[in-house]
């Protein structure tokens, strides 16, 4: 195991997320820009299901350790929604139809899946949800990642979302191995499940935040063409991590055999000493820069 990180609630941050954010605040790019707005949209309501499913099992936790991580889990997630939500009301400003899109979201993971599936596969989803949320904080921020051309402000919250996400990402995976006792089948199935789930679903809401802009269907269309190799093809932003994502497929695979990113030591001593995530993430995109 490789567990350096420890799960450190962080309140009261401050992205600047009242003051006007660019439309397409990723290097002016508006489907990589879409691509990761469809994500914070996701986020809140995401967050509220994965703090729900990992809670149907904490009475049964008897270990005071894993007590403490699944009360801080709850914590950093919850703070994850609140700080996605600021920055979602800024789409809303922008025309974009949030609580539509949000809605969506709230029914299928508590109208469907909360509703009408084991408690078991719940938390084995959010355990996948997990893993996968775990390689994007290695995806955005190493070698000049994904988020080297953001705005500032938002390079800052990705960063800090990214390493939190780091930090717990066994919590729900311990608690499906040790407390819920979730099979081998169960487990990679819902990793699966939850990938397919998470790609449609931002896909469609990139889609129709591009239709909010104003672009017409074939440029659209064009967009997500490009923006589809940029994700998927050779070297591309999810493709070229596979081999970490088919790790969970292993029968003895734990969170803590994969090391946290290269960037995840510095982010934190850089916050530890300046309590600014601002800091924090000028200094990560900083040293992302000189990495390529």
């Amino acid at each position: 195991m490789t567990n350096s990180a420890r799960i450190v609630v962080r309140e009261k941050l401050d992205f600047g997320l009242q003051d006007a954010i660019p439309r397409f605040w990723l290097g002016g790019d508006p489907f990589k820009t879409r691509f990761f707005d469809a994500m914070s949209i996701t986020f809140p309501e995401g967050e509220r299901y994965f703090i729900s499913c990992v809670r149907d099992f904490r009475a049964a936790v008897t270990d005071p350790g894993l007590q403490q991580d699944i009360k801080d889990f709850i914590r950093q997630e919850g703070q994850h929604g609140l700080i996605h939500r600021q920055f979602n009301d800024s789409l809303k400003a922008q025309g974009i139809a949030v609580d539509r899109l949000e809605g969506y979201t709230r029914s299928f993971l508590f109208g469907f899946m909360r509703r009408f599936m084991p408690r078991k596969h719940n938390l084995a989803c959010t355990a996948a949800s997990e893993h996968l949320t775990a390689i994007m904080a290695h995806v955005f921020f190493v070698k000049g990642g994904a988020m080297a051309a953001a705005d500032p402000r938002m390079h800052s919250m990705y960063a800090w979302h990214a390493m939190e996400e780091m930090e717990h990402k066994a919590v729900a995976f311990d608690v499906m191995q040790k407390v819920a006792k979730v099979a081998y089948p169960r487990r990679v199935y819902a990793l699966c499940e939850a990938t397919l789930s998470f790609n449609v679903q931002i896909l469609l809401y990139t889609l129709s935040m591009l239709k909010a802009d104003g672009f017409p269907r074939w440029r659209r269309m064009k967009m997500v063409a490009s923006g589809l190799w940029w994700v998927y093809g050779p070297g591309g932003l999810f493709s070229a991590h596979l081999r970490a994502f088919l790790r969970y497929f292993r029968p003895g695979f734990h969170p803590w055999q994969v090391a946290e990113a290269p960037c995840y030591g510095l982010w934190r001593e850089t916050f530890d000493r300046t309590g600014d995530p601002m800091e924090a993430g000028r200094v990560v995109v900083t040293a992302s820069r000189r990495a390529k």
